[in-house]
């Protein structure tokens, strides 16, 4: 199978897995919208900002990426097996530096100049997964690369783990309803709506705690897992702002 055939495979199992939760959340939702936020328009700004971020990931992020896998020196993924197992460790060791890197995206101002523009978001649902701004994405992409080469990662990991992280984006994102005992259970291991509703808090202590990304155990091993427990009129986004339209929102990182 050949990169076009992966990447288009991939893309397929991620898009079709994010409408069935479109779809769910509406059937069967953990919170009720407020009638102040605009869903059509602000469902048009989400979807524009992942359309924008669509047509850039052939033309910049998956050229670093593969750049980044033809060059390396595999220096470190030698020391691991090649099965299996090593693509398992492989997801670990991805998912251990994407939520280091969203702490950082919190903690240097620069990187939260970008950040900034997906915690304007005032609802979550599965949109809010893909509601980034480009130079958020672009700044990823050379980060990850720059990882891809000190560690040797197989193409084959990058991708499966791409589709990882999107799907449970998705996931932790929406407002779907889960019964309480399986969501308790799915906490312990993966990150859910419940844990990542916190982080969206428009209280900034809870904005920066729960950075992970698919494995909710880093953030109680690296002691930023917060005490806060998700409530339905829970409100979210950034303290003393509000959102913006699309435009503006594209130009938030580069205004003083």
């Amino acid at each position: 199978m050949d990169i076009s055939e992966l990447v288009l495979y991939k893309s397929i199992l991620v898009l079709g897995f994010m409408l069935l939760l479109f779809a769910s959340e509406r059937k069967w939702p953990a919170a009720q919208r407020p009638d102040v936020i605009a869903t059509s328009r602000r469902l048009g700004k989400n979807l524009s900002l992942w359309l924008c971020n669509s047509a850039l990931s052939p033309l910049i992020v998956l050229p670093i990426t593969l750049f980044a896998v033809n060059q390396s020196a595999a220096t470190w993924r030698t020391v691991w097996p090649g099965d299996g197992w090593g693509i398992a460790l492989d997801i670990l060791l991805l998912d251990l530096w994407i939520y280091w890197w969203h702490r950082a995206n919190h903690r240097l101002p620069l990187l939260w100049r970008f950040h900034r523009v997906h915690h304007l978001d005032q609802w979550l649902d599965v949109t809010s997964a893909v509601r980034f701004h480009f130079g958020e994405v672009v700044l990823s992409a050379l980060v990850r690369g720059a990882v891809i080469l000190l560690i040797g990662f197989p193409l084959l990991s990058v991708i499966l783990f791409e589709s990882l992280v999107l799907a449970v984006a998705g996931f932790h994102h929406s407002n779907i309803r889960l019964p309480a005992n399986l969501e308790k259970w799915l906490s312990w291991v993966i990150v859910t709506p419940s844990i990542h509703w916190v982080h969206h808090h428009i209280d900034q202590r809870d904005t920066d705690s729960n950075y992970g990304a698919i494995f909710s155990f880093w953030d109680r091993l690296f002691a930023s897992r917060s005490d806060k427990v998700r409530e339905p009129a829970m409100p979210i986004g950034v303290d003393q702002a509000k959102d913006e339209g699309l435009w503006s929102l594209l130009l938030i990182p580069f205004r003083r």
